[in-house]
């Protein structure tokens, strides 16, 4: 069973390679992103159920804070794929 990824790897870049190089990069760096997004707001979610269990009175106020720095994760994630997709 052939890879084409591991081939396209191992075979020796010439000139027009580098474009296929470039969308292998550009590959990389969007899940790499996506997967960073993914583990923060995953993270802040299970914060937030443990917090909300721990004090249910300032329930409000953790699920506020909550939503607010998932939507700046999620700003810095579209960010990041805007910026490896463009180099």
């Amino acid at each position: 069973m052939t890879f084409p990824i591991l081939a396209m790897l191992q075979e020796q870049i010439s000139a027009p390679d580098y474009q296929r190089m470039a969308l292998f990069g550009k590959a990389i760096g969007a899940g790499l992103t996506v997967l960073g997004a993914g583990l923060g707001i995953g993270r802040i979610g299970g914060s937030m159920t443990e917090a909300m269990a721990r004090q249910p009175e300032v329930r409000g106020d953790i699920q506020t804070g909550a939503i607010i720095l998932a939507a700046l994760i999620e700003g810095a994630a579209l960010f990041a794929l805007v910026i490896a997709f463009l180099i």
